[in-house]
């Protein structure tokens, strides 16, 4: 099936197809490549962007680059020829577009299609996709939509009026020339650290506005030499054991993390004497020191960081923004800062995503209504009640504070191969998780999150929902929950199977199954 398409606006034909997969960065990639080795010839890949890469192809920004180790922030399956220890963006993005193509899932992507909505249709029993190219009904939907795809602005009165360049960090406006002007950045979170250091040397006066200050770690990277690149390549088992150690030694954070948050003392004294080593100003150090636990919010890395802000052209600036104005910033003191450019680096929506409002379930709610009346909850990370035929991949407590996202979705791909699998295997028309499944998972979730250093902490993060409860991040190891997702449990499920006519193969009338009924799936 070829739906490749280069031209936004392009309209295609309405089409059907088994699996729809929306977005392309790691998750969706993933989900492509998963499909095509299953032998499912029948799905498409919708991307809004020009490419595969999702978040490595949007964030652009001088700096930019990952803060977990190379040889972990890849597919198991497609071990990248790094260069050095920690990679940076173009590298990353790289070797997304190098995996997507030696996989063979390219003509099976649309790119530039924005997807609208996304609605259940429970007659046909598929799910109707709107896209800027028309129209796709298919039997599964999988979100592969990054958390950290959609940027947040900031509420800051008069931010519209200002008449200098502005741009959020994921938007990067390469034609902007910041040489020798008056920069601003708001934010202080992962992107502002890599950013500040990178634009510093150039710019004539950087003013950087923290409401929080970050703990901030050391980053041991390095380039890799010829020998070792030559021995990764060439030596059997040796990328995969790099890989392994990698691995063990980021679990060990969890114990801190999740299980005994006084042991995160020895990293906090690391970062305090981060501070004490790069900054000579007694006022400067006092303002980037933070008054919480290390971990309560995310731990960043960076070497060059503090010594940024030491520059006798770079301002730290703790007061409140009061309000922009056409050429200036207003803090609550009534300080006025002038400037010439603006960089607003305040993070995404990750437990309020706008994709939410575009996902609408079997009665008719969106995502964003069910998640708004009880929270971000799903099942295992991986389905949600009410949304029948639909994996959500980096969905609800996936997140990590302390490894590689990419374990994560590869765990959640397992899960979705051996449900394809069991779909195929018992002739199921539908699955939906039983909301009493649900429920009794996330109320394991919170109280597992009680003692974690994001609950106890004495931090406000983007961790945490409006209610208080931690839906973003996985309260424990990694490895549990691959093991967890190993087999598709359809017990837990709403079943429906096809009729038994194969010419027409439509959902039986049946009364789903659930769990709560005691029904088991159809075998």
């Amino acid at each position: 099936m070829t739906v490749r398409s280069e031209k936004s606006g392009t309209k295609t034909a309405a089409r059907h197809v088994d699996v729809a997969v929306i977005g392309s960065g790691f998750s969706g990639l993933g989900a492509a490549i998963k499909l095509k080795e299953l032998g499912t010839h029948s799905y498409i890949v919708l991307e809004r962007g020009a490419e595969v890469g999702g978040t490595w192809r949007d964030n652009t920004y001088p700096g930019a680059a990952c803060d977990v180790p190379s040889q972990l922030y890849s597919y198991s399956f497609a071990p990248g020829d790094w260069s050095r220890s920690f990679s940076r963006q173009p590298e990353i993005q790289a070797y997304l577009r190098n995996v997507a193509q030696e996989a063979g899932v390219l003509d099976n992507h649309l790119f530039n299609c924005e997807v609208n909505e996304a609605r259940w249709d429970e007659a046909a029993a598929q799910w109707v996709v709107e896209t800027s190219q028309g129209r796709v009904t298919a039997r599964f939907l999988i979100s592969g939509v990054g958390a950290l795809c959609e940027p947040a602005l900031p509420d800051i009165p008069g931010i519209e009026s200002f008449s200098g360049e502005m741009f959020h960090s994921a938007r990067w406006d390469h034609s902007a020339d910041l040489k020798g002007k008056r920069v601003a950045v708001i934010g202080t979170g992962a992107s502002a650290i890599q950013i500040v250091p990178a634009i510093a040397p150039d710019v004539a006066h950087l003013d950087v506005y923290q409401r929080t200050a970050p703990w901030v770690l050391p980053r041991f990277d390095r380039p890799y030499f010829g020998i070792e690149r030559w021995a990764l390549r060439h030596v059997p088992g040796l990328q995969r054991l790099a890989r392994a150690g990698i691995y063990a030694a980021r679990e060990t954070q969890v114990v801190g993390l999740a299980k005994a948050p006084k042991l995160m003392a020895g990293l906090q004294a690391l970062a305090q004497g981060m501070i004490y080593a790069q900054i000579r100003n007694p006022e400067l150090r006092a303002k980037v020191t933070p008054d919480f636990r290390i971990g309560c919010k995310r731990m960043l890395i960076s070497n060059a960081y503090y010594p940024a802000l030491d520059r006798e052209n770079v301002d730290l600036v703790t007061d409140r923004i009061a309000e922009v104005r056409e050429n200036s910033v207003v803090t609550a003191d009534g300080t006025e800062r002038e400037i010439d450019a603006l960089i607003i680096a305040t993070g995404f929506h990750v437990t309020d995503s706008p994709m939410f409002a575009g996902i609408f379930g079997r009665d008719g709610r969106s995502l964003a209504a069910v998640f708004e009346e009880n929270g971000m909850q799903g099942y295992k990370g991986t389905t949600v009640a009410g949304f029948p035929n639909l994996f959500f991949l980096v969905g609800p407590n996936t997140g990590l504070g302390h490894t590689s996202m990419v374990f994560m979705i590869e765990s959640q791909l397992n899960y979705v191969v051996d449900a394809l699998k069991t779909i195929k295997r018992d002739n199921i028309a539908t699955f939906e998780v039983s909301p009493e499944a649900q429920a009794s998972y996330n109320a394991s979730l919170q109280e597992q999150l009680k003692p974690t250093v994001w609950m106890t902490g004495g931090c406000a993060s983007w961790y945490l929902d409006k209610h208080g409860n931690n839906t973003t991040l996985w309260p424990g190891f990694t490895f549990s929950f691959r093991s967890m997702l190993k087999n598709f449990d359809a017990e837990n499920y709403g079943i429906t199977v096809m009729a038994d006519t194969p010419e027409t193969r439509t959902p039986a009338q049946a009364e789903p199954a659930t769990a709560a009924t005691g029904k088991k799936a159809s075998r």
